[in-house]
């Protein structure tokens, strides 16, 4: 079954791992088109080389890359030349939708900038990718996922009250929700084409995308008049949304926002029966509240008794109604059985690294679904196969462009 964006052709110009919108779109059914300079390519491919073992995978890939890349198809194309220009124009005719993180001013010089393309193709959806955005003084400043962490607040809410140093995470969250947006934007305005037949430039940023990201931080933050501030693990007012420490060193989380009614329930499964009932803990406004330092110390002392896996045995064995969850690692969450059972993890068979687990698509749809069916493209290896198939270009014609360095 087609996917639900089959028919759609979508044209990649991007650097690093905003190319995750390519995958998002060809998950979906899209024809997604990547386009790399003939010589330096999409410059995450070398970050491999940079981190060495630690980012290198099987077949001498790149783990970064081979993962924001799938479901596309690489060309090589120099549009610094006329004739590499003359091609991307007989591409965007061809397409729906262009994407790119490359700045206004470089797309300008590159005659790749909205007017330009829309004026070849006036249905164009035109998506564009930046650090802060559009307008204000740091429109064309340099940044990348690590300063829209910094700039969004995201690294002052991370970690403990305690330890009041700024955390970075990992793993690229302010890339992956800024492409996350941009193919949000991307399918709205889709939609409005469909609608009046028109497209349109959107963009998206990461300062912003983080922004949207903790809307509910900054609301509260706004109405109240006073910072959100970092969660206390020692002295949280309701101990039932805190995290503990077991005695493999692995984490188990309780979220129980109505810490009253499951109170009995969450004493009876941690074998604390005696504290059902005492007057320091008994309701969440007049005990629970006034003594949770005492009571986090007695919950970090049990629960610190017994490994976290033979603690998720004794809740689901229970059938304990309050809400928890076992602290994953990546390799936890590889191998989650909730995960693999809604395809948010699949399996892929990969011809270089064979059988591997990959990211699914987070959502289902139960007639046309998202699926993964082509590893991130080596670089340039569909040039002839797109340029004939979408530009009627014959192999001479690609041998003596691939000899002048169009391609």
């Amino acid at each position: 079954m087609a996917g639900p964006l089959a028919g759609i052709r979508a044209l990649n110009w991007c650097q690093f791992t905003p190319s995750s919108v390519g995958y998002m779109l060809g998950d979906l059914g899209a024809d997604v088109i990547k386009i790399e300079h003939p010589v330096q390519g999409d410059a995450y491919r070398g970050m491999g080389q940079m981190y060495g073992s630690a980012m290198t995978m099987a077949g001498d890939r790149h783990a970064g890359f081979e993962s924001v890349n799938r479901n596309q198809r690489s060309i090589t194309l120099n549009l610094k030349d006329e004739k590499g220009r003359e091609i991307l124009y007989t591409l965007v005719e061809k397409a729906d939708v262009f994407f790119t993180n490359y700045t206004d001013a470089v797309a300008r010089k590159l005659k790749a900038d909205y007017d330009s393309l829309s004026g070849i193709n006036p249905k164009l959806v035109y998506a564009a990718s930046s650090t802060y955005g559009p307008s204000g003084p740091w429109a064309e400043r340099r940044g990348f996922d690590q300063t829209a962490q910094a700039r969004s607040g995201l690294m002052y809410v991370m970690g403990e009250r305690d330890f009041p140093e700024p955390v970075q995470t990992v793993s690229g969250i302010a890339d992956q929700m800024g492409a996350t947006m941009l193919t949000l934007g991307i399918l709205s305005a889709l939609v409005a084409r469909e609608r009046d037949g028109v497209g349109q430039k959107i963009n998206s940023s990461l300062l912003g995308s983080m922004l949207h990201l903790q809307s509910i931080g900054l609301g509260v933050t706004s109405f109240r008049g006073k910072s959100w501030g970092r969660h206390p693990r020692k002295t949280v007012k309701n101990p039932l949304t805190n995290h503990y420490r077991c005695a493999d060193d692995k984490w188990i989380l309780f979220a129980e926002i109505q810490a009253d009614r499951f109170w009995p329930e969450f004493c009876q499964a941690l074998g604390l029966e005696e504290l059902q009932n005492d007057e320091r803990f008994a309701t969440a406004m007049g005990g629970r509240r006034d003594n949770a330092e005492e009571l986090i110390r007695i919950l970090d002392e049990t629960l610190a008794t017994k490994p976290r896996d033979e603690w998720v045995r004794i809740f689901e064995q229970r059938k304990a109604p309050f809400a928890y969850s076992p602290v994953h690692d990546y390799y936890d969450v590889l191998d989650d059985e909730q995960v693999l059972a809604n395809d948010y993890i699949v399996e892929f068979d990969h011809p270089a690294a064979g059988n591997v687990k990959v990211m699914g698509y987070p959502i289902g749809f139960s007639r046309t679904p998202a699926k993964v069916v082509r590893e991130a493209p080596e670089f340039g290896q569909h040039t002839e196969e797109v340029l004939n198939e979408l530009c009627g270009l014959g192999w001479d014609e690609l041998a003596a462009l691939r000899d002048a360095g169009v391609v």
